[in-house]
């Protein structure tokens, strides 16, 4: 007798390139390749296109009409309307809302309803989204079934946000890398979308002053939030005479063959939710010299072991952490081995049935 599925519903504004829209689409394949449940994709943002490879079993439901930002409020009520009507009409065993100010409108679209709605903030936890933001989080996340915490450092800070008694720790799914055989090249690289929180131009700065005039620093990325930042950096790079040196990389879907062909991961990120390129580069067995910035690295990492941690704002260390690599590949190598071994805890599958059991389990009991 075939088992009736039950219907499970994932909640995202956007599946563009990025870490949290990458591990949105682990999470749906996982649950699609369970044949347990009919699995719903709820994509609700201004681009509604798919980056990630995602199974053609997934129920895709996108609003009828444009969200039109000259008409910012009116397009906002008009989305809050068809997440209520489309979530309600699934009816499902359990939803999953990723994205801070965004679970703000899944919530309230909810708001009322017997949906078990799952929330899940995927960047800096103890981020300001504005007084207006953040009073709508201390009202509205005490309402949802459930809150994950990517690291526990975020968990303590959640706990003295909200009024809750349900969360769960559960770091991200971190893709396997395999081993290939590409050479390795003196490369350092960075993988991260083109924004002023990333730091690419910290990077480009620090880069200038390493003694490794047969490095190059490769970043893979592309502008994002309407920011405009390539040219600037390029012209950063000009100006420090290392832009021939410099590689803007752009948006890659495949990026395993910049981890494989690299010797260094370097990450200058100022806020973190869950870095999952820390963890892809420790998967391809680099070694990490990262900002220790909330909430992410310090999961990851282990100082002087895998890596180096750096304390935010430290250029100076980073440049010598960096050396330091550059000068010994003795180090490269032992440290890189190191990172394979860690990164196994967040292994695929284990990660995504730590979100099954914690929303289809808890809902259930």
């Amino acid at each position: 007798m075939t088992a009736i599925k039950k219907d499970i519903c994932f909640v995202i504004h956007s599946l563009q390139a990025g870490g949290m829209e990458r591990v949105m689409s682990e999470l749906l394949n996982y649950f699609t390749a369970s044949n347990k449940y009919n699995v719903h994709l709820v994509l609700y943002g201004i681009k509604r296109d798919v980056f990630y490879e995602i199974s053609n079993d997934i129920i895709i439901h996108r609003p009828s009409f444009e969200f039109d930002n000259s008409k910012r409020l009116l397009s906002t009520i008009k989305t809050n309307f068809f997440l209520r009507k489309t979530i309600q009409k699934i009816n499902p065993v359990a939803a999953l809302s990723f994205g801070e100010r965004w679970n703000n409108m899944v919530l309230l679209a909810l708001l009322g309803t017997k949906v078990p709605l799952y929330v899940s903030d995927r960047s800096q936890p103890d981020k300001s989204l504005g007084k207006l933001h953040d009073a709508m989080r201390k009202f509205l996340y005490p309402k949802a079934k459930g809150i994950v915490a990517q690291t526990e450092k975020a968990l303590a800070i959640y706990k003295k946000m909200y009024a809750h008694h349900n969360f769960k720790v559960i770091g991200n799914p971190i893709r396997p890398i395999p081993a290939q055989q590409i050479a390795r090249e003196n490369y350092i690289l960075m993988v991260g979308r083109y924004i002023k929180s990333k730091q690419q131009d910290v990077l480009i700065e620090i880069f200038s002053k390493l003694h490794a005039s047969d490095w190059k620093l490769i970043l893979v990325g592309y502008d994002h939030l309407k920011q405009s930042n390539q040219k600037e950096w390029e012209a950063l790079a000009q100006r420090l005479n290392v832009a021939d040196r410099v590689v803007f990389a752009g948006k890659q879907s495949e990026v395993e063959k910049y981890y494989l062909s690299s010797k260094i991961f370097a990450f200058s990120s100022a806020s973190e939710g869950f870095p999952n390129v820390v963890g892809e580069a420790m998967s391809a067995e680099l070694p990490v010299v990262s900002f220790d910035c909330i909430a992410g690295p310090s999961d990851l990492i282990s100082d002087g072991e895998s890596g180096f941690l750096i304390p935010m704002s430290d250029q100076q260390l980073f440049v010598e952490k960096l050396q330091l690599l550059i000068n010994d590949s003795s180090l490269r190598e032992a440290m890189g081995k190191k990172s394979k071994e860690l990164i196994q805890k967040f292994e695929l599958n284990y990660i995504c049935s730590e979100f099954e059991s914690f929303m289809v389990s808890s809902t259930e009991d």
